[in-house]
């Protein structure tokens, strides 16, 4: 399988990593420590020397009870980060952003990938976008909005229902002219959803091969490892880790990560495990 891009495709027969580059003062978990540009470049360097295949720069944090700015604002923070990361590493970069003025000259400046929160709901232009651009894109399920998202989630069979959300969203980018082999989807977890609705999408994630895109998960630091067993958010990697492997045996080719070194030595034990051959 390969994920296609402009120009560029990803060979999707062993996982993936995107590495998370939050250039924002309120992310839940990095929140204003790439700000500038140069400690962004920075750390996107450290995380493809450790694996990464894919840079994610987020001008917008999405974060439980996060309030919206404008595409302004957003465009500050990420444009001069794109720009120089495209210029000093040969890597695959990602916008992640839901409005299509902040997506277009993002891959105007060098990206590659606009990963998308709202599915293409939150600007009636994106999918518009994405097939004219032939960028990859992801499709992520998010119940409400970061402001409400949290507030009662409900749903009567929480994978049944995202599945039928994705095949809708799907029909619609197909309509607007996008490319099946440019698409991923991510289900979300922790955007509108119980700690019981991120695990049974967790259990049920080999469901999601039916609907023939690349699965992304993103799982890390996230605020149900310390449901299940108390810990702050830097003090995650332990369920983070678990979750991923977890998602990669059940179909996931794209891992979203914050601790890409960690994350990759775990792959590179189980593939190991699962060729033991090649080490005689």
């Amino acid at each position: 399988m390969e994920w296609k891009f402009t120009e560029r495709s990803l060979d999707l027969r062993e996982p993936r990593l995107m590495g998370i580059l939050n250039v924002t003062p309120d992310s839940f978990s990095d929140g204003g420590r790439y700000i500038e540009t140069a400690s962004a470049v920075q750390r996107a360097g450290k995380m493809i020397s450790q694996g990464a295949s894919i840079i994610d720069v987020g001008g917008e944090s999405s974060r439980p009870g996060s309030r919206r700015i404008d595409a302004q604002t957003e465009l500050e923070r990420v444009i001069p980060v794109i720009s120089s990361l495209a210029a000093e590493h040969d890597v695959l970069i990602s916008v992640d952003t839901y409005k299509s003025e902040v997506a277009r000259e993002a891959l105007s400046a060098g990206a590659h990938i606009v990963n998308d929160i709202s599915a293409g709901r939150g600007d009636d232009e994106m999918f518009k976008l994405i097939a004219e651009e032939r960028c990859g894109y992801v499709m992520m399920h998010m119940q409400g909005t970061p402001e409400n998202m949290q507030a009662a989630p409900h749903y009567e069979n929480v994978t049944r229902e995202i599945i039928d959300f994705f095949r809708d969203r799907l029909d619609q980018a197909y309509t607007s002219g996008a490319d099946a082999s440019r698409i991923a989807i991510d289900p979300g977890i922790g955007f509108g959803k119980t700690l019981y609705h991120n695990l049974q999408l967790m259990a049920d994630l080999e469901q999601f091969s039916h609907l023939e895109a690349a699965l992304l998960f993103g799982a890390s630091r996230k605020s149900f490892i310390d449901m299940i067993r108390k810990a702050d958010v830097q003090h995650r990697l332990g369920g983070s880790l678990a979750a991923a492997m977890l998602a990669v045996q059940k179909g996931a080719k794209i891992l979203r990560v914050h601790d890409v070194y960690e994350t990759r030595q775990a792959l590179d034990i189980i593939a190991a495990i699962n060729r033991p051959a090649d080490y005689i």
